[in-house]
C-alpha cells in the first residue's frame, strides 16, 4: 500500500491527513484518538476526488478533533487548579482542590473534589491519573463481564484484559485473545465504552472485519454506530 501526507483547506483551517491506497471499493475516513486524520482510498481514486470527499467532511473532522482534544490531559495543557474542567464517563466536572491530611477524590454535584496533602500541579496530575486508572480497572472489568454474557452461545473464554494508554486506538484484540483498552476511554460516555468492549469481543468470534463480524456486532449491539460516532467518524 502507498502512503502519503495530503492537505485540504477549509475556511481558515487546514486539515492534514495521511492517505493510503488499497484494494477496496470505497473511501474510508477516520479521525484517530490522537487527532490525526487517516484516509484509505481505492487504488484507482484520484487526488482531486479524495480531497473533495475530505473537504465535504471537514466540519465533522474538526468537531471530532476538538472532541478528542478534550480527553487529552495535555491538550490544552492542564494547570490543575480550582474550576478547571475534567471528564469522567462522558460528563464534565469542575476540579475542586481541598488541602487535607489525606489524598482522596470524589465526585459530587458536578464537582471533582480532590483532597490532597500536596497542591503541586505535577503531584495532582499524578494522583488524578492514578484515580482514572483505578476507575478504568474497575469499570472496564465489570463491563467486560456483563458484555461476555451476550456471547454465551459462542462459548468464548474470558479474555485477559489489559488497560493502558494508547495513542491511536481505543481498543484492540490480539490473536492470542487478549483485549486491550485505552485508559482514556474512562473519560468517554458509557455507551461508547460498551461499544469498544463489544467490538473487541466480537473479534474473539470473527477476527477480521468481515461481513460475519459486522453481522454479529449488529446483533449484539444494534446502536453501535451511534456510540462509535462519538469516538470517530468513518465514511465507507
Amino acid at each position: 500500500m502507498l502512503h502519503s501526507i495530503q492537505k485540504v483547506n477549509y475556511g481558515s483551517k487546514s486539515i492534514e491527513y495521511s492517505l493510503t491506497f488499497a484494494s477496496r471499493k470505497s473511501l474510508g475516513i477516520k479521525v484517530l484518538p490522537d487527532g490525526l486524520v487517516s484516509v484509505i482510498a481505492p487504488d484507482d481514486a484520484c487526488i482531486e476526488d479524495i480531497n473533495k470527499k475530505v473537504k465535504s467532511k471537514a466540519k465533522w473532522i474538526l468537531k471530532q478533533q476538538t472532541f478528542f482534544s478534550s480527553y487529552k490531559p495535555h491538550t490544552p495543557q492542564r494547570k490543575y487548579i480550582n474550576g478547571e474542567t475534567h471528564l469522567f464517563l462522558g460528563r464534565q466536572y469542575k476540579l475542586q482542590i481541598i488541602e487535607d491530611t489525606v489524598n482522596e477524590i470524589k465526585l459530587f454535584r458536578g464537582a471533582m473534589m480532590m483532597k490532597t496533602k500536596n497542591c503541586n500541579p505535577e503531584y495532582l496530575e499524578k494522583k488524578l491519573n492514578e484515580w482514572y486508572k483505578e476507575k478504568a480497572n474497575f469499570y472496564f472489568e465489570e463491563l467486560l463481564n456483563s458484555s461476555l454474557e451476550k456471547f454465551n452461545k459462542y462459548k468464548i473464554e474470558k479474555p485477559i484484559l489489559e488497560i493502558r494508554l494508547m495513542q491511536k486506538r481505543w481498543g484492540s484484540c490480539t490473536k492470542s485473545g487478549k483485549v486491550i483498552l485505552n485508559t482514556e476511554l474512562i473519560k468517554a460516555p458509557k455507551g461508547s465504552i460498551e461499544y469498544v468492549v463489544i467490538h473487541e469481543l466480537c473479534h474473539l468470534v470473527h477476527y477480521s472485519h468481515n461481513k460475519d463480524f459486522y453481522r454479529l456486532q449488529n446483533e449484539l449491539f444494534p446502536d453501535w454506530e451511534k456510540w462509535k460516532n462519538k469516538l470517530e467518524y468513518k465514511l465507507s
